[in-house]
């Protein structure tokens, strides 16, 4: 009796057809959201490396500046082929420590020489 009650069972609607909208409006979706992390994140990282970048390429001796660590000194000299600043940080004792020139960063104050 079950079984002809299950028979005689109307079908169920048929689900309507998948909709190709539903895939593009995701695909917008990711490529707008990919837009923004890009306009809000990446990008300004982008800007602050080339600015910190153009900073380092212009260092020069007798630059005061600051290093990631937070010690102050001033360029004595620089060895460009190992990438290599040399900061003097007491000018009384002429101490003097060799840092990366990626340790810097900021210039202070820049001292022109008289020649």
């Amino acid at each position: 009796m079950i079984y002809t009650l299950l028979q005689a069972a109307p079908a169920a609607p048929a689900a309507p057809a998948a909709q190709g909208g539903g895939m593009a409006s995701s695909l917008v979706f990711f490529v707008a959201l990919f837009a923004i992390m890009y306009f809000l994140m990446i990008r300004p990282q982008q800007k602050r490396q080339k600015e910190m970048q153009k900073m380092l390429d212009s260092l020069q001796v007798n630059d005061k500046v600051i290093t990631s660590s937070g010690i102050y000194g001033r360029v004595v000299s620089m060895k460009p082929d190992k990438d290599i600043v040399v900061v003097e940080i007491d000018d009384t004792n002429k101490v003097r420590v060799d840092f990366q020139r990626s340790a810097i960063v900021s210039i202070l104050t820049t001292t022109k020489t008289e020649s």
